[in-house]
């Protein structure tokens, strides 16, 4: 079985990420660093029904990982509302730095591709708060807030990473350990064809197919062979490659990061459709502006023949 090797290779690059992340957010709260920031940033999170402490796990995401913000949020604490809106934010704005070069890799901008998930981002947040029952709690939520101790801290960070970092290797390892047996029986290929009409349905042109289902399955990171390969072979346009990830920018890996948050609780349907909604929307608004764009050079060339 050559997925357990990769399995354990990649959790640990995953645990020498997550592992000093969660240190170092554990430090920030303790000296009160968190209060201080969600002092400036709570304005804008309240109006998304968050505590401004909201931004410091954001933030984290953008630049590291899911397992990093399932980390933290394990400490913070949140009401199960509140975690599951910023989780939603989280699982469309992640891993900048990684997933933004496999999309310039496959055609599209990285300033209109962060563009894309920072908006999205928020704008689901904003359509969850709507839509979610209950309300924003008016307590303020830290890791070890309440603690004074540092030795208390460390303690209660200890118990919290150990059962993280277990976590990781037993999740990565079952996930990989699936995606091989879909790959040696062919499933990957087999539900190719059905969804096709699917793919028309998300405004995604059939060649993106294939790319799209690796995504959704594995995510950006770990499929982002099979979508560099597919451009690369001219099996898909740089065209489609664009309006591809513009709905993957937004919903990607809907098996693995969802269910890393089911371990704190959340509620799997509030993970998913909301991200789907706002990649759909993103890649018509996308296909509107390239039709306007088109529009607008044709009418220019016009003009220019009739005053030729």
């Amino acid at each position: 079985m050559t997925a357990l090797p990769k399995g354990v290779k990649t959790a640990w690059w995953l645990i020498k990420i997550t592992v000093p992340v969660s240190f170092a957010v554990m430090l920030l709260d303790f000296f009160g660093a968190l209060n201080y920031i969600a002092g400036y940033t709570g304005p804008v999170f309240n109006l998304i029904g968050l505590p401004g402490v909201s931004a410091v796990v954001f933030i984290t995401s953008i630049f590291t990982n899911i397992y990093s913000v399932v980390a933290i949020l394990a400490m913070l604490g949140l009401p199960l509302r509140e975690g599951t809106i910023l989780a939603t934010m989280c699982l469309i704005s992640h891993g900048f730095l990684i997933e933004s070069a496999v999309m310039k890799r496959t055609g599209s901008s990285v300033s209109r591709m962060i563009l894309v998930r920072l908006s999205g981002s928020f704008l689901a947040a904003w359509m969850l708060n709507l839509v979610m029952p209950g309300e924003m709690s008016d307590e303020m939520h830290g890791i070890i807030a309440a603690q004074t101790d540092f030795s208390l801290a460390l303690m209660h960070w200890l118990k919290s990473i150990s059962a993280t970092v277990i976590k990781i290797l037993i999740l990565v390892n079952l996930l990989l350990i699936f995606q091989q047996i879909m790959e040696e029986f062919g499933w990957i290929a087999l539900i190719n064809k059905p969804l096709r009409p699917l793919m028309k349905l998300f405004g995604l042109p059939q060649s993106t197919t294939l790319s799209w289902v690796v995504a959704n399955l594995i995510g950006l990171a770990y499929g982002s062979a099979i979508m560099i390969d597919q451009k690369e072979k001219g099996k898909m346009s740089s065209k489609d490659a664009d309006l591809l990830n513009h709905h993957v920018a937004v919903s990607h890996s809907q098996l693995e990061d969802p269910l890393l948050f089911i371990t704190l609780g959340y509620t799997l349907h509030w993970l998913i459709w909301p991200r789907i909604l706002m990649a759909v929307a993103a890649v018509w608004m996308r296909r509107a502006g390239i039709k306007y764009q088109t529009e607008i050079r044709r009418k220019v060339a016009d003009s220019f023949q009739v005053k030729a």
